[in-house]
């Protein structure tokens, strides 16, 4: 089947003309949509899409793309699809979920059939086949995270590298002068595309305020809480006095535990903050400083943009990035030699 980007180039316009002038969202010259109508014709681009764009109808669904894997941190993955859910509803819209582990199979299914206004991607990877399928349909297609390659894309996401460096700047600002991350484990450096960026970001803060930084995984798949606990150990034995959490909350409650055992209070001992949790930080024995990830904003952001393309109103390609917030709890205090 004929994809969108190549009746633009059979036309001789832009994948978006091509976009516009299905839909008729946009005024387009009467030559250029003749071209478009023909390279249609000619290629047999989507005609029922096609059909369904030309008469401006809308089925009032979204497609929702969140493959659910092994490995996925359910929690996680489940408060982004119902946040998103709800999302929709609110704008009167349902939602077919392609949870296929082979993302991208449902995803060109849906691009071609018409069957939906947008597609909302979540669980996006550095490296995301989705991410040319999105380029070559002219279904809206939005992102909730960014890939390594997101030109042209419309990406929505927590501001990661912001998050990550007030984090340590709280801690510096506290006169620590040696940080240690915990992230999650190493697939998910691979799999997901903000975990890489926070540790990115973590490091060349430290190195910008002169602070030393060590970043850990807490597992090789999944969290393996004895490497959690041999990481803490670490930390502690090599002067580590502020530690950056990037990680599920299984992860803080052995961080919590061991430092416990090793006889280590929060924050006359050690300093935390966790950055980007979906989970409530202050609800933990002993409550955490946090720069959230909040679901609900991605998720209204994402349907709100979605909303936006669908009825032909200008949208900035590029990152929409959600400014952080941080919640102080108390976890954060100068160091023992301070």
């Amino acid at each position: 089947m004929a994809k969108i980007d190549e009746v633009a180039r059979a036309a001789g316009v832009s994948i978006s003309t091509v976009s516009y002038a299905l839909s008729g969202k946009r005024p387009v010259s009467a030559e250029t949509r003749r071209r478009i109508q023909w390279a249609v014709h000619e290629l047999g681009y989507s005609p029922n899409a096609g059909a369904r764009m030309l008469a401006g109808s809308q089925t009032n669904i979204f497609a929702l793309s969140e493959p659910l894997r092994a490995d996925s941190h359910a929690p996680s993955h489940m408060s982004f699809m119902h946040a998103m859910t709800v999302a929709a509803r609110r704008k009167e819209y349902d939602m077919l979920l392609l949870t296929d582990e082979d993302a991208s199979a449902g995803m060109k299914r849906v691009a071609a059939s018409g069957l939906v206004d947008a597609i909302l991607v979540l669980d996006v990877a550095p490296d995301d086949a989705r991410v040319e399928i999105a380029r070559a349909s002219a279904t809206p297609t939005i992102f909730v995270g960014i890939p390594n390659d997101d030109e042209g894309l419309v990406c929505v996401d927590l501001d990661f590298e912001r998050a990550s460096i007030e984090a340590v700047d709280r801690l510096a600002d506290a006169g620590h002068r040696a940080v240690g991350l915990i992230g999650g484990s190493e697939r998910a450096y691979e799999k997901s595309n903000f975990p890489a960026r926070v540790r990115a970001a973590v490091r060349q803060r430290a190195t910008e305020r002169g602070l030393t930084a060590e970043a850990v995984a807490s597992g090789a798949v999944v969290v393996d809480r004895h490497d959690v606990r041999r990481s803490v150990r670490r930390f502690v034995d090599s002067g580590v006095t502020g530690i950056v959490l990037h990680a599920p909350e299984e992860v803080l409650q052995v961080v919590l535990a061991e430092l416990g055992a090793l006889g280590k209070s929060i924050p006359a001992d050690i300093s935390i903050v966790s950055v980007g949790s979906s989970f409530d930080t202050d609800a933990q024995p002993t409550p955490i400083d946090s720069i959230p990830l909040v679901p609900q904003s991605s998720c209204e952001l994402a349907v709100d943009l979605a909303i936006e393309l669908i009825a032909g109103r200008p949208v900035a390609s590029g990152l929409h990035l959600i400014a952080p917030t941080y919640l102080d709890r108390g976890s954060v205090a100068a160091p023992p030699s301070s």
